[in-house]
């Protein structure tokens, strides 16, 4: 129904933005990135998605396309509504979102509010193989982080290996099966070993 609002930044709080658009004031949910993106400007386009309910509708704010592709995404996970698909958004980005599926790292996943270990589990089981192949061959360093602050030695072997010549993706999908509380020089070792036979 609606594709995107462009207008006038009416009022933004932690969890929702209102944009004016010609007189009418259209409240969206969002997540804290787009909050941080629209935070001090009077003016934005929100790429929106409507959700309908028995109960009620809702509209969803996105500062880019990317980020609601990925929001789609989510809810497309069964099990997986709205509320948890912004709460992952917030905590992750949406390139920190697909190094985390493509890695296995369900810890960082936990790590949004109402996520569970079997919600993120599922996340990961049924997007891993569509978000492998998305995943930016060359990222950054500021761009594989999330928003929030990991201490994964799984996130530090993946920018050792990335160091080394190897993708973020390959690295990240070389360690998907290792253990995320090993030391870093060993899970650098297992990535290597893994990535030496492909």
């Amino acid at each position: 129904m609606f594709y995107s609002l462009t207008g006038k930044i009416f009022t933004v709080n932690a969890n929702t933005v209102a944009v004016n658009c010609s007189g009418v004031a259209y409240k969206c949910t969002v997540s804290l990135n787009t909050q941080k993106k629209t935070a001090g400007k009077t003016e934005a386009t929100l790429y929106t998605y409507l959700s309908v309910r028995d109960d009620a509708m809702e509209l969803f704010g996105f500062a880019d396309e990317t980020e609601l592709e990925y929001f789609k995404m989510l809810i497309g996970v069964s099990g997986v509504g709205p509320k948890a698909a912004i709460s992952i958004l917030s905590v992750l980005t949406p390139n920190a979102l697909a190094l985390s599926i493509a890695s296995g790292d369900i810890k960082a996943l936990k790590s949004a509010q109402n996520v569970g270990a079997k919600t993120a589990q599922r996340i990961v089981m049924e997007l891993k193989d569509k978000i492998a192949k998305g995943v930016p061959e060359r990222m950054s360093a500021t761009e594989i982080q999330p928003s929030y602050s990991i201490t994964g030695n799984i996130s530090e072997a993946i920018s050792a290996l990335s160091a080394l010549g190897f993708s973020p993706s390959d690295a990240a999908g070389a360690l998907a099966g290792a253990d995320s509380e090993a030391p870093v020089e060993e899970l650098v070792k297992y990535g290597l070993k893994i990535l030496s036979k492909r």
